[in-house]
């Protein structure tokens, strides 16, 4: 496969779920949508169709996701560009690609909270607990009390078995967020640890 068929495969995927999306959400605001009574007024005459703005043009949405993921290449140093990309990426869960777009953001921007904190969490998502765990810590080096990071933190050390980390990490977590919804389930996936070993 050319690297040409690759990338309009990529952007068919890509579109493929950002219009099923679009799709789906349009359809549950029209479900939610109150209907005009005979008393309420008419929109002028030039006023285009309500909705119109939930029914994208696929051709345009192609266009653009195409257009953010060259800019993103032709661009290596433009930090958003890198971000829009990753964020795509990751709307269709091709976690390594956004984590490659992540990287480079981060070595644009390195104290950049957001960036930092988007590669623990898509590093989790991916499998990756030993890098997400390190993401996660970078990100609490600069923010020590973001519940969602220590969430994450939690989870990633879990996930890699670790006891030791995930007490300390769920200790922290207790003490920023003692009504987390996530602390019972951290404290059962604990136990469960504990008694394995």
């Amino acid at each position: 496969m050319t690297r040409e068929n690759l990338l309009f495969a990529i952007i068919g995927i890509l579109l493929g779920f950002i219009v099923g999306f679009m799709f789906a959400s349009s359809m549950s605001q029209k479900g939610a949508m109150p209907q005009m009574t005979a008393g309420s007024q008419a929109l002028p005459a030039a006023h285009p169709p309500v909705g119109a703005q939930n029914n994208p043009d696929p051709q345009a949405m192609r266009a653009e996701v195409t257009a953010s993921i060259e800019k993103a290449r032709n661009e290596p140093k433009n930090f958003e560009a890198q971000i829009k990309a990753a964020e795509l990426y990751y709307q269709i869960q091709r976690y390594d690609q956004s984590i490659e777009y992540l990287l480079k953001a981060n070595q644009i921007q390195p104290t950049d909270y957001r960036t930092v904190t988007l590669l623990g969490m898509v590093n989790l998502d991916a499998g990756h607990f030993e890098t997400a765990e390190k993401w996660y810590r970078a990100a609490m080096k600069m923010q020590s009390d973001d519940v969602m990071v220590l969430a994450g933190l939690a989870a990633a050390t879990l996930q890699k078995g670790d006891v030791k980390a995930a007490e300390d990490a769920i200790a922290k977590l207790e003490k920023v967020a003692p009504n987390s919804e996530d602390l019972p389930q951290f404290r059962d996936k604990l136990a469960s640890l504990k008694a394995g070993n």
